[in-house]
């Protein structure tokens, strides 16, 4: 169960207040700390109303963290298409963008990361909630990233939600979704 494949991984997950995008980072940070020594998790959103700008840094590392600041992550999850542009400059070289394809009309400027679009809202709406596109694409990141086992992710839905039954229910099919989504883009 215990996967690590990375001493030090990070990922700048940016959206719309509203989107989980904290809820996606509160997630991937407690699995997290279940493998890895040094965990950092850094909200930034816009207090004043909802749908500002929200974003949230998540660093894990088997080394100490000297700051949770980062110009550039090695993953961008973007929830929200239409901000792709404003993000595209805060993936490493080499890294990867995972983006939600609805509004997504801009193309890349960039030809040194790697670039996946996902239909999660289309499929959290068939789902019947579009409030489940967080967990579709988190369910992308951990299958396509391979940074900690999907599991882990598992276990902090339930501690997450555990007593809600079927909002877990709900949760655990669209990160499983996700996961499963994943598969036809892996290398």
């Amino acid at each position: 169960m215990e996967q690590k494949t990375a001493s030090r991984v990070e990922v700048l997950i940016v959206g719309l207040g509203g989107m989980g995008v904290l809820t996606a980072g509160q997630l991937l940070s407690g699995a997290a700390l279940q493998v890895y020594e040094y965990v950092s998790y850094v909200p930034s959103y816009d207090t004043f109303r909802r749908g500002g700008l929200c974003e949230c840094t998540v660093v894990f590392s088997d080394k100490e963290i000297a700051s949770p600041i980062l110009d550039q992550a090695q993953t961008v999850m973007i929830f929200d298409g239409s901000q792709f542009k404003a993000f595209e400059s805060r993936v490493r070289p080499g890294g990867v963008i995972i983006v939600e394809s609805a509004g997504l009309t801009d193309k890349p400027e960039r030809k040194d990361f790697r670039l996946l679009p996902v239909s999660g809202l289309e499929i959290a709406i068939s789902m019947g909630s579009s409030v489940i596109n967080n967990l579709i694409l988190l369910g992308v990141y951990v299958k396509v990233i391979k940074a900690i086992s999907s599991e882990l992710v598992e276990k902090e839905l339930e501690r997450k939600y555990g007593g809600k039954e079927a909002i877990l229910k709900q949760n655990r099919e669209a990160f499983r979704r996700g996961l499963e989504l994943a598969k036809t883009m892996e290398r």
